[in-house]
């Protein structure tokens, strides 16, 4: 087979895949190549403690996939080649140092009662809220889900004005301007409720405090009331093994152990891509990098300068630590035993903590109390563990990529190398702390440091799993930089998707799907 294409796709993560795929259902030649020995890059799943235990490796929650306009198109073909979802119907929850917790299940009345045992006001604001999604989450998705140019972004402004009037609008405007705190402190009374929601800001670098991140916390709590969660069975895998089938099937090329070196352009257009065994590639109507913006200007050997200083400009978020464990039991929680059916724990004890351990890593200190989000996906799924035995899926947030100290005092090792151990000992005692006897129940252990995330995937800079803060002054209209939202680079020809295009992180493939649409006409 020649080693010419339509479209050269550099990375095989789900973004690059979901685009190669529309792409290559358009009569297009593709060919994807991905430096790492596995396709998928946040997106895989593996015995990365022992045999028969199927850890995921970054990305556990499909939800978004699983909803996107790119799996209503594909899913059927996805399904033919082996994907396949579990339902969740308790997603998550949060427990607490004081022996509480509270948490969220598709069940209106199970999810009213947990709210109502810390305030009953709250659960009758829980309930109110819910009462009123229907009608808003039509604005709140169609914004997510739009291109992101000023005529689209002015089309969908007039369409809010006709729906909801002068006063809605600016209302909306204010909430999606307001902070977590601003928001949750505003609508809930008691600090447990405001927490559990305030958490999942932390998963896309919404601290508490940090403007424009109060929708976060507002669609994960609305979506996982309406509709749970969606994990893969078997893995996540289940999604990139799928995507690399469906495009294999279609005449597409998915090579992995093929590292890009750079990309070849000449007289401003993108012509293919040279890979590090020597090769060349041709490109004949698009290269596609899904790549972190910081790659860009080294792989082109320079665009524009301004568009390179953007590029190398782009800020990211605080890293994560993944802890990968293999378990003999289910934790036993000590706020009861009815946080072992939750998808997702998170032991995140307030809106003050969370914000001081977002400040502590960003200073490049190991958080004296990190949170974490602790999965449970063989309450779902047993077939990724053995008989009886389980695995957990323990996500340290937030860990400095590059280590300047210790904010507790303890760890003295400034590299992740001999930091790693005594900061998962730290993450695994506040586990033990709210699950007693957890440690006593560790089969195997896989601590996976931001260094390690970055080195299996090149785009998870300092271990960032978002590609990339969502903060206002890159999101929106400037992600990853004003004027280049579709993924356009100064090189015709040549574009940019991921988690670091609008519309940015998660599993929903909105960044490639929208890129090839946008190339194939439709």
């Amino acid at each position: 087979m020649g080693l010419d294409f339509d479209a050269v796709l550099i990375g095989a993560g789900h973004n690059t895949l979901a685009a190669a795929l529309h792409l290559a259902a358009k009569g297009w030649r593709v060919g994807v190549f991905e430096q790492a020995a596995v396709a998928g890059g946040a997106v895989k799943t593996g015995d990365y403690t022992l045999p028969g235990y199927r850890h995921d490796w970054a990305a556990m929650n499909l939800s978004l996939f699983a909803g996107s306009p790119f799996f209503k198109t594909y899913g059927a073909e996805l399904t033919r080649h082996g994907c396949a979802f579990v339902p969740v119907n308790r997603p998550f929850a949060s427990s607490f140092p004081d022996g509480t917790w509270a948490g969220v299940s598709t069940d209106m009345a199970e999810t009213l009662a947990a709210i109502r045992a810390l305030s009953p006001p709250d659960a009758a604001t829980w309930e109110s809220l819910c009462s009123r999604f229907g009608a808003e989450a039509p604005h709140l998705f169609g914004l997510l889900g739009s291109a992101m140019g000023f005529r689209a972004l002015a089309y969908f402004m007039l369409k809010t004005l006709r729906a909801k009037g002068v006063g809605g609008t600016l209302d909306m405007g204010r909430f999606l301007l307001s902070s977590p705190r601003a928001w949750l402190e505003e609508t809930f009374a008691h600090p447990h409720v405001r927490a559990m929601l305030g958490a999942w800001g932390m998963h896309l670098d919404f601290a508490p405090d940090v403007a424009g991140g109060a929708m976060f916390p507002y669609l994960e709590g609305m979506a996982g009331q309406a509709f749970g969660m969606v994990i893969g069975q078997g893995g996540a895998d289940t999604v990139t093994r799928a995507l690399v089938a469906s495009i294999t099937a279609r005449g597409g090329v998915v090579e992995t152990g093929a590292s890009v070196a750079r990309i070849l352009h000449q007289g401003g257009r993108a012509t293919g891509v040279d890979l590090a065994d020597g090769r060349s590639i041709t490109a004949r109507r698009a290269v596609i990098a899904g790549v972190a913006p910081r790659a860009l200007p080294r792989l082109t050997g320079g665009t524009t300068p301004a568009f390179d200083t953007s590029m190398n400009q782009f800020r990211h978020a605080p890293g994560t630590m993944m802890i990968h464990l293999a378990l003999d039991g289910l934790p036993d929680w000590r706020a009861g035993a009815a946080l072992q059916s939750y998808a997702y724990v998170h032991t995140s004890p307030s809106l003050d903590q969370m914000a001081r351990t977002y400040q502590q890593a960003n200073a490049g200190l190991l958080p004296d109390e990190p949170i974490l989000v602790l999965g449970q996906p063989t309450v779902y799924d047993p077939s990724r563990a053995p008989d009886g035995k389980h695995v957990l899926w323990v996500q340290v947030r937030m860990a400095p990529g590059t280590i300047t100290g210790d904010a507790k005092g303890e760890i003295t090792a400034t590299d992740w190398a001999a930091a790693a151990e005594p900061f998962a000992d730290r993450a695994l005692s506040i586990l033990e702390a709210h699950a007693p006897g957890t440690r006593a129940k560790i089969l195997a252990r896989r601590i996976v440091t931001p260094p390690e995330l970055e080195a299996d995937n090149p785009n998870l800079v300092g271990g960032d799993q978002v590609c990339g803060s969502h903060h206002l002054s890159q999101h929106f209209l400037f992600r990853p930089v004003r004027g280049h939202a579709d993924g356009s680079t100064p090189i015709a020809g040549l574009h940019l998707t991921g988690a670091a295009v609008w519309p940015g992180a998660g599993t929903g493939a909105g960044p490639g799907y929208l890129l090839a649409r946008k190339l194939a006409g439709n």
